[in-house]
């Protein structure tokens, strides 16, 4: 990458001038105005005044030893404000991006070496089964399973994990609630009234047991949630029974291995867990209540066992949970609880999702406006909806405006990249009617490429493996569907201003733009696969 070679340069530069000590790392980015060059690096205001050197005299002399042999690529060194050291390049490293991007394909280009096999477990949506799914239960769902792709195109082993919440009050409420329903009654207070109640009603022909009656619900309701979400291209590693965990061994082990820490304590017949060690401004949680409360474990000791499994039983090095902002207490007492079992806390990250509004207003059930994820799926189709909830950070609120998305128009986000890479199967099948092949990438004359649109598009292609590795390391998937905006766009340019084919445009040159359009193809392919997004062939 060029990026290497300028640093190789500069770093050797800083040895001929004898400048000690050489830095660990040599920082070089794209400068925001392209009138500043192609690349620019702070080397000399990062080590001269340590090595006893004015910056901007050192930038000078690094300035005019690089210009009398210039690096490849380079055209021209120059310094500019305090001290920065600035590149002009020749075209041809982006023809060598080309180059590498078609080379590698698909399935090689853009694959930082980041995870090294570590283990990653992702456990998003895990909305109640009570109901169906919700655009608020479902909404990053697309989240979860984007950051799932992007990690794994690092290098992580990813597994992705739904907790079922199959146990416990409100599944006993859903059991009454189609129990009311089957005896031709209103739901008791604080139950489901939903029309869906009433078709497992009609269902159910066990005993007047509202826990076998909530868990036939449940189950009818998890096989709906989970086609909803393979509707979008979710598909889960495991299903994690809550009931499995509540109902075994596994909280009363725990419950002596949180003892064992000396952080376990009685207090008013309650046992609790202090958390104010770990961090948690609370300082303290009950872990069992007391025989007057009934006894029961909370759910905070629940998830305590639930997250034990995950780290001493399953042997994740890493987990990451996305959760809704209105759980956001849970976060410090959870890390709290994981620290107190002597895993450090770092290996547990929660990724919390803000409010989702439609244009027109909030989405809410008390607003009495909320929107099934499956109608709202029906309504825009499976790429809109995944391409919508990616289109802004996780911890930013989002405002979906449906009218836009359901337009076929340049104005519908989705319908744009999608188009670009439409058009790029019909540069192929056009190529294809009028027999024209193209030749191995190195039999063609590249430097042929030096439209700005052509440009362009090659260095937005040359930011993918920066940009995916940047959306792994911040959990950032949004990042992705920027660039492929970005690419789009720039594809879109030269579609318009640079004729692949025709009379007037030499075969030579032909040959090069052909190259160019399956370049970006691949980039186009790789980031919408990433989104879980389809490529569509034609629109």
């Amino acid at each position: 990458m060029i990026r290497d070679d300028l640093a190789a340069a500069l770093r050797t530069t800083l040895r001929t001038l004898e400048i000690e000590p050489l830095p660990e790392q040599i920082h070089l980015e794209r400068p925001a105005r392209r009138e500043h060059g192609d690349w620019s690096s702070n080397v000399a205001l990062a080590t001269g005044k340590r090595a006893g050197w004015n910056p901007r005299e050192l930038a000078g002399r690094i300035a005019e030893i690089l210009n009398a042999e210039l690096p490849r690529h380079v055209r021209s060194v120059e310094i500019a404000g305090p001290g920065f050291v600035n590149f002009r390049l020749h075209d041809s490293w982006l023809h060598d991006v080309l180059v590498d991007v078609v080379d590698a394909g698909t399935d090689g280009f853009a694959r930082p070496h980041l995870g090294d096999g570590e283990s990653v477990q992702l456990e998003f949506v895990s909305a109640n089964p009570t109901g169906p799914l919700h655009v608020g239960n479902g909404w990053w769902c697309a989240y979860g399973d984007a950051l799932a792709r992007v990690m794994a195109r690092c290098g992580y082993e990813v597994s992705r994990e739904y907790y079922v919440n199959d146990t416990g009050g409100q599944i006993r409420r859903l059991g009454e609630s189609v129990l009311a329903r089957r005896r031709g009654e209103d739901v008791p207070e604080g139950g489901y009234p939903g029309e869906y109640v009433a078709h497992l009603a009609a269902e159910f022909d066990g005993p007047d047991d509202p826990t076998e009656a909530g868990r036939f619900a449940a189950e009818r309701i998890l096989v709906n949630i989970r086609e909803t979400l393979e509707s979008v291209g979710i598909v889960f590693d495991e299903w994690f029974s809550q009931a499995s965990i509540e109902e075994s061994p596994a909280l009363d082990e725990t419950l002596a291995q949180l003892r064992s820490s000396g952080l376990v304590f009685e207090k008013d017949g309650a046992l609790w867990l202090n958390t104010g060690d770990h961090g948690d401004p609370r300082g303290e949680r009950v872990l069992k209540k007391s025989d007057a409360e009934g006894g029961d474990y909370t759910y905070l000791a629940g998830d305590i066992a639930y997250h034990r499994n995950k780290f001493l039983v399953r042997n994740f090095d890493h987990v990451i949970n996305v959760w809704g902002a209105d759980h956001h207490g849970q976060v410090a007492s959870l890390k709290a609880g994981v620290a107190a079992l002597g895993i450090d806390p770092e290996r547990l990250e929660v990724r919390l999702g803000q409010m989702i509004s439609l244009a027109s207003g909030r989405i809410g059930k008390r607003l009495g406006n909320a929107i099934d994820f499956s109608d709202l799926i029906a309504d825009i189709g499976p790429d809109a909806t995944r391409f919508l909830s990616l289109t802004s950070s996780i911890d930013q609120p989002t405002t979906v405006d449906l009218d836009q998305v359901r337009s076929q128009t340049m104005e519908n986000p989705v319908f744009y990249v999608q188009y670009a890479h439409a058009r790029i199967c019909s540069i192929r099948k056009v190529a294809e009617e009028r027999e024209v092949a193209r030749r191995p990438v190195d039999e063609v004359d590249l430097s042929l490429l030096t439209h700005e649109r052509e440009l362009d598009v090659l260095r937005t292609l040359f930011e993918l493996p920066e940009t995916l590795a940047s959306a792994c390391v911040d959990r950032a998937p949004h990042r992705i569907t920027v660039w492929v905006r970005e690419l789009a766009g720039r594809f879109h340019g030269f579609y318009h201003d640079c004729y692949v084919m025709g009379d007037d445009v030499p075969p030579e040159l032909t040959q090069a733009r052909l190259w160019l359009v399956e370049a970006a193809g691949v980039g186009l392919e790789i980031g919408l696969d990433l989104l879980g997004v389809s490529a569509p062939e034609s629109m």
